[in-house]
């Protein structure tokens, strides 16, 4: 992958380095043509090559890194905007690779919260930024609606396109409402087959919904008809998308501790339910009086049947067999651990032996505790009580929906050479970076300069050509860890789009509402808000309240990205709504 990438970039540099040009009109010598000029020469007009008018002869080519080449056709800046948007796919391919190279020798703690999100949203952030420092306040005016489409562009694209493809490649059988991992018999069914996450991937789409309250309050005097209070807007807007990126920035830190916490406190209402389980088989099914209280007496000889040596306590070895005894075969459970637990619960003396009351005491809590989730499975009459039974559904399903543990932000001792891995993975990071930092201007000057020779509104073209560019790697990736077809494989595809978006709407629109507010620049993109706002907030909350997508889910989000661009075309050019 990256020899060819690499030829690519030598062949690129190498043949336009003869080029002293840029993308920018200025004034000076003639260019009749209007096609590549080499800084030199004109030549005779050759109309069949154009697909607009000749230029003026005030308008020629400006001198860019003293070698990168300009036109002012429809073709040539066609080209140009190909080559460009190439040229920033491979610096998000070489982020993105590098990223992943980190991950293999790091966990998701600081390296992959902090540091990774901001990486992958680097091209984006890029070319908001240069196309807003451009030439004087006009000439930024006019380019920073190349900055504002290819943000809603991403969004839109992460959102609906790939989360929808995602939907498709990714499908399973579904049964019972949970996807069944690497199963598809079920074809293209719209309801039997299809998608499940877990219960972090449903926290990453809240989040991602809320991230857009930025957008809410920059667009807060506009939808007042106010003037006098548009850029104190614009910053109070700032300040609060950098909080947000700081305080996601910090969970996506702490997430790793917070998962492990979670699933540990799964596990042990697992032990719990599996317990009480046991207990009511060997009880018969009469843990509970005729009134629903916990039977004491039944308990106590079952405690009785617990306590092989019968000296009135039941020792870390009797509880390890009775746990070895349970097999609690769905879950990757740490016996000693479970063990602990059970004793931090019962033993109240801290002699590290759970008496016969302790041991009564107890099991009436978690009956308790079990009762309070029953609700109309609460039957206690002939000895009956489902509620157990549907506790230890509810238990095994969520310690389902909180997936799998993620290894902490510490060196993996199984990867070989992890000195190498990290050198390798810096530079690839480097790489990307100074690939999207030396040519997000020249491209954002071709789409400029496309949408003058066309007379198409470069906000279209930055919506439909550049996240295709920006954003290519991130769907290859999420395309290919989708059809593995598991859920934790679902989960972190999805994760890393509700991610991405989260980090578009809070570092690129930081960045964004920075060029506005410093430069002194309008805020004039109502339709583009309005079209965040509706991607966002329905994909959110389609996402933030299920953990399972049937197929039929995909086409809420194809729907979407034509209903986005024909929204923002009649909003702005047919009713002038800005």
């Amino acid at each position: 992958m990256t020899s060819k990438h690499f030829l690519f970039l030598f062949f690129f540099i190498f043949c336009f380095s003869s080029f002293p040009s840029h993308a920018r009109f200025i004034p000076g010598r003639p260019s009749p043509t209007g096609l590549v000029s080499d800084g030199i020469s004109t030549v005779k007009n050759l109309p069949y090559l154009l697909l607009k008018p000749p230029v003026s002869a005030e308008e020629s080519c400006e001198q860019s890194y003293g070698f990168l080449p300009c036109t002012t056709t429809v073709l040539g800046n066609m080209f140009l905007i190909i080559v460009y948007g190439y040229l920033m796919y491979l610096a998000a391919t070489y982020l993105s690779y590098g990223s992943e190279l980190l991950l293999e020798i790091l966990g998701p703690g600081i390296v992959g919260g902090l540091f990774l999100p901001m990486l992958g949203a680097l091209p984006d952030a890029m070319l908001i930024l240069v196309s807003g420092l451009s030439g004087t306040a006009e000439t930024a005016q006019s380019q920073v609606s190349v900055g504002m489409g290819l943000l809603a562009g991403s969004t839109v694209m992460l959102l609906t396109v790939i989360w929808g493809s995602c939907i498709i490649v990714g499908r399973c059988d579904l049964h019972d409402s949970v996807a069944i991992d690497g199963t598809n018999t079920k074809g293209f069914n719209l309801k039997e087959s299809g998608v499940s996450t877990d219960i972090w991937t449903c926290y990453a789409a809240r989040i991602m919904a809320i991230s857009v309250i930025p957008f809410l309050i920059v667009q807060l005097p506009q939808a007042l008809s106010s003037t006098s209070g548009r850029q104190l807007a614009v910053l109070i807007a700032l300040i609060i998308s950098l909080l947000m990126l700081i305080s996601y920035c910090v969970y996506q830190v702490f997430q790793p501790w917070i998962q492990r916490r979670r699933i540990a406190f799964a596990k042990h209402k697992h032990v719990i339910s599996g317990i009480l389980r046991h207990l009511k088989k060997h009880a018969l099914g009469r843990l509970l009086t005729d009134d629903g209280e916990p039977d004491t007496e039944i308990i106590r000889k079952l405690f009785e049947t617990i306590d092989e040596n019968h000296d009135g306590g039941l020792s870390p070895s009797e509880l390890r067999a009775l746990i070895i005894g349970i097999r609690f075969e769905e879950i990757d459970l740490d016996q000693d651990d479970a063990v602990s637990k059970v004793i931090a619960d019962f033993d109240t003396s801290r002699d590290n032996l759970v008496q016969e009351d302790e041991f009564v005491e107890g099991i009436m809590k978690w009956i308790n505790e079990a009762k309070q989730t029953g609700g109309a499975y609460l039957e206690s009459n002939a000895g009956t009580i489902k509620f157990i039974d549907h506790f230890h559904q509810q238990t095994k399903r969520e310690h389902a929906l909180l997936g799998s543990e993620e290894q902490s932000d510490e060196v993996v001792e199984n990867v070989e050479n992890p000195r190498w891995i990290s050198i390798k993975a810096v530079l690839m990071l480097l790489l990307g970076t100074l690939i999207a930092a030396a040519f997000a201007d020249p491209l954002v000057d071709a789409v400029d300069n496309f949408s003058e020779a066309t007379s198409i509104p470069s906000f279209f073209i930055s919506f439909i050509a550049l996240p295709l560019a920006t954003n290519s790697s991130e769907a290859v990736s999420a395309i290919i860890f989708a059809s593995r077809k598991k859920q934790r494989t679902a989960s972190l595809t999805f994760s890393e789009l509700y991610g991405a978006v989260t980090m578009n709407n809070v570092l690129c629109l930081s960045v964004f509402l920075a060029l506005i507010y410093v430069r002194g620049l309008t805020w004039d993109f109502s339709s583009e808000v309005l079209v965040i706002l509706i991607v966002c907030v329905v994909m959110g909350a389609f996402a933030s309240f299920r953990t399972t997508f049937p197929l039929w889910t995909c086409s809420v989000a194809y729907i979407l990205y034509p209903f986005s661009l024909g929204l923002v075309y009649v909003l702005d050019y047919v009713f002038g709504w800005s």
